[in-house]
């Protein structure tokens, strides 16, 4: 991840004529963290390829692209090689007899439906193993514990907006409750917050300074949109069972929309004041 995007960025940093920023090593270290620890590598420097160059650099660099890379980098991974990224099984490291095994994630119960939870509780995956992160899984998706102290992290040092992390779990508790109370699903609404990316992506990624809404009330809308649309691509979209990346990605195609009618409509307020 680090020498293919970095090479690429001292590559674009040496024609632009202007300094190498240092955005790409958060980036470089997140996308290891979201992506499977199997995945082949010449996949990996593609992916990273194409989420540095089109998602990057061709908008002006750092702090001009409107798409997080790093979820860019796994998008490009999910839609051109699925069978490396997605399925009901994923490679599982053991301590003695075969190198690996497969297994189920939390997410693959979903398509349960009402009897989801019969089949999370048969596979062991209850609440606090999803929390404490003792689950199949991406490496920075796991412990929710790990990400509370992150979360913790980011908004004391006044990173991350704690407006954007409140909302999205608020957007997810909202459409997973509506899900239960109508029958969709057996899960209890809570539970996708443990669930998949839900956490890494409300943290980590829907929080990026760059990519994400720049208003204030902006913040508090576009976090909603995230955690809502993570949900509902989990509900009812069967053939895919995370929403996170996908709800992330739209969310930042739509936060320059939302701040513009954000500051627009405050325009308006003040203007009608003065009138």
């Amino acid at each position: 991840s680090y020498i293919v995007g970095l090479g690429i960025e001292f590559a674009s940093a040496q024609i632009k004529g202007e300094e190498v920023n240092e955005g790409y090593l958060v980036s470089g270290m997140i996308i290891p963290l979201i992506v499977p620890v199997d995945v082949p590598l010449w996949m990996l420097a593609i992916a990273v390829a194409f989420a540095v160059i089109f998602g990057k650099e061709v908008f002006g660099g750092t702090g001009m692209n409107f798409l997080n890379p790093a979820l860019l980098c796994r998008a490009f991974l999910f839609f051109s090689y699925p069978s490396a990224m997605s399925g009901s099984e994923v490679w599982i490291a053991r301590r003695c007899g075969a190198d690996a095994i497969t297994g189920a994630t939390p997410l693959s119960y979903l398509s349960e439906g009402t009897d989801a939870m019969a089949a999370l509780g048969g596979a062991n995956f209850n609440f606090w193993n999803m929390f404490a992160g003792t689950i199949p899984g991406s490496v920075g998706e796991t412990s929710v514990i790990a990400i509370l102290l992150g979360a913790v992290i980011l908004i004391w040092t006044g990173v991350a907006s704690w407006k954007i992390m409140v909302s999205s779990v608020a957007g997810g508790l909202l459409i997973g409750w509506l899900g239960t109370l109508c029958g969709v699903t057996d899960i209890p609404a809570y539970y996708h917050l443990v669930m998949g990316g839900f956490a890494f992506g409300t943290v980590f990624m829907a929080t990026d300074p760059v990519t994400s809404a720049q208003t204030e009330t902006g913040k508090w809308i576009y976090g909603f949109l995230v955690g809502a649309l993570c949900v509902i691509v989990r509900l009812f979209n069967p053939g895919y069972a995370e929403g996170m990346m996908l709800a992330i990605l739209l969310g930042n195609t739509f936060a320059p929309i939302i701040d513009h009618c954000v500051v627009s409509t405050h325009i308006s307020r003040r203007v009608s004041k003065v009138a």
